[in-house]
Parts: structure tokens; C-alpha cells; sequence
């Protein structure tokens, strides 16, 4: 979890230097945190692009459970959630719609448990997030990757750096 942008983009340049795109790299925010930190007015670069994915996307779901599903289904990687007030991009995104409406019907959360995070810690990213936060995870090819990315996060300010 980066509590700004300057923290996220390192870290996620820590990433792109090892070789994974936007496509590898999962982030979740709110809507409120990307207009702040990623909107129209803000430096354009990779991460900001991934953000603004799902601000597209937004507008086109509406918000009603099946609506979103199938909107996830369609676009794959990146799904604004109107009713929740987020931004998920990445293939958390992807594995939401294969959670079905029951994915969903927990928030936050319970897309968290259900891709593999504790629901303590779940708990702990809604609230960082519900707080301005940026969540960003990835799965490393390897324990290398895994290792040096736990490092740069750190040295990048993340907190609650974790690997499951």
C-alpha cells in the first residue's frame, strides 16, 4: 500500500525494470484517490494510464451486479465499481468476474479474500484504501522477483508489504 503517487510509481517502475507491463501488476484505489493523483491535469506515465483504464470504463457499467460482471468479463483487465466507489485494474479484475455476483456482493473485501489475501488483511487494504491509499500486488515469476520486489516496496515507502 503507497500513500501517494511518487511511491506507487516507483514501485511500479520497480516492476516494469524486471520486465512485467501493466498487465502483470494489480491496483486498486478509489475513484476520489485516482482524480486526485492520477486525473486529467496530473504527468502521464504507465501507471497513471493503468489507473485511468478503469475511470473509462466507469461510466459504461452502471451499477448493477450483472452489469458489472459483464463489464469485467468483456474488458478483462480494468473495471470501475461505481456502487463501490473504486478503481481495480489489473487481473484481480478479470478474477472478480469469474467470482460471479458473489464476488461482488462482499465488496472490497471479499474480492480480496477470494483471490488468495487473508480477510484480516483485506480489512486492513479497504480501510488504506477508503483512506487515499493505492494498493498495488503482483505475482512474481519467482522467489527472486518476489524478494526484490518486497525490497523496493519497502524502499519505494509501501507499507504493509506482504506476500501470500
Amino acid at each position: 500500500m503507497f500513500r501517494d503517487r511518487s511511491s506507487a510509481e516507483q514501485a511500479y517502475q520497480s516492476l516494469s525494470s524486471r520486465g512485467y507491463t501493466k498487465d502483470d501488476v494489480n491496483v486498486l484505489m478509489s475513484d476520489e484517490t485516482r482524480k486526485t493523483h492520477f486525473g486529467s491535469d496530473t504527468a502521464d506515465t504507465e501507471l497513471g494510464d493503468k489507473a485511468m483504464e478503469g475511470a473509462g470504463v466507469g461510466s459504461a457499467i452502471g451499477g448493477t451486479a450483472g452489469a458489472v460482471i459483464g463489464a469485467i468479463a468483456a474488458i478483462g483487465t480494468s473495471v470501475a465499481l461505481p456502487g463501490l466507489g473504486l478503481i481495480i485494474a489489473g487481473p484481480i479484475a478479470a478474477a472478480l468476474a469469474g467470482a460471479g455476483a458473489g464476488g461482488l456482493t462482499g465488496g472490497l473485501v471479499g474480492a480480496l479474500v477470494g483471490s488468495g489475501i487473508p480477510e484480516e488483511h483485506a480489512k486492513e487494504y479497504e480501510s488504506d484504501i477508503k483512506n487515499g491509499g493505492i494498493v498495488m500486488g503482483v505475482n512474481p515469476r519467482n522467489d527472486e522477483d518476489a524478494r526484490y520486489f518486497e525490497e523496493e516496496f519497502r524502499r519505494s515507502n509501501g507499507d504493509k508489504v506482504r506476500r501470500y
